[in-house]
């Protein structure tokens, strides 16, 4: 046998062994993720109510999915709205979270999961713990969703607010490549109480970049009652503002 008919006869060989070696570029999906972002922002805004005094933020969370759809994870930012209150010494929000969310074949998207916030810290005799757990569950289809959280414990320190409840409509538009529309609005009902219960909105644009980078500006307001929300320093914690955010995604 010469060396061309040589090579003719190992080419198909060579071709027929690539074929049964195992394709890399469509291996499996991983059985967990673990997304995250960092986030530094103008004001920390909480269903319309600044947490910093209109101050700055820094904030960052991770969270662990699992393929089947469950998801736990933990969230944090500084805070001032305990301290501003005077002999508290609680500058620190801490989240955790943990749920289930899928997708149907109608394209509604269902979630749902517990959510419980901590202000670890130095609190005077008698204060209603602000710690405050809520179950939630969500539906989206499309740009849209909505969400019902529903307290279990009294409700950021409001004394006999247990059962309290925030409804939240949004809806997040790309109108062009990398440009986001946000809009939101809210309800927050907080049992046994009138004057604490109040509705917030937003409107906003997100713009997104490579690498998980994104910037966001948006305009908060809210119908709250501003004796229940005017912390000792006058400021009025549901006033109108702007917001200008800058958020890394991992």
């Amino acid at each position: 046998m010469n060396a061309k008919n040589t090579v003719i006869s190992i080419v198909p060989l060579a071709v027929l062994w690539l074929g049964m070696q195992p394709c890399f570029a469509d291996s499996p999906t991983p059985q967990w993720t673990y997304p995250g972002s960092v986030t530094v922002a103008s004001d920390y805004i909480f269903r319309g109510l600044t947490q910093t005094n209109k101050r700055a933020a820094l904030q960052a969370g991770i969270e662990a999915d699992h393929d089947s759809g469950f998801y736990v994870g933990a969230w944090g930012s500084n805070i001032s709205w305990l301290s501003d209150l005077g002999g508290i010494s609680s500058s620190l929000e801490i989240d955790a979270y943990a749920g289930y969310r899928t997708t149907f074949a109608s394209g509604v998207g269902l979630d749902f999961g517990l959510y419980t916030y901590y202000y670890p810290g130095d609190f005077p005799s008698g204060f209603t713990s602000a710690n405050t757990t809520e179950g939630y569950v969500g539906f989206s289809y499309g740009i849209a969703s909505l969400k019902y959280s529903h307290a279990f414990t009294n409700l950021f320190g409001f004394d006999n607010s247990k059962h309290s409840g925030y409804l939240d409509l949004s809806a997040n538009w790309e109108f062009s490549p990398s440009w986001v529309l946000n809009g939101h609005v809210g309800h927050q009902n907080v049992e046994h109480s009138a004057a604490a219960s109040y509705t917030d909105w937003k409107l906003g644009i997100t713009r997104n970049f490579d690498a998980g980078w994104s910037v966001a500006v948006a305009y908060f307001d809210t119908n709250a009652d501003e004796g229940t929300y005017t912390n000792p320093y006058g400021t009025f914690q549901g006033r109108s503002t702007g917001v200008v955010s800058v958020t890394k995604s991992f």
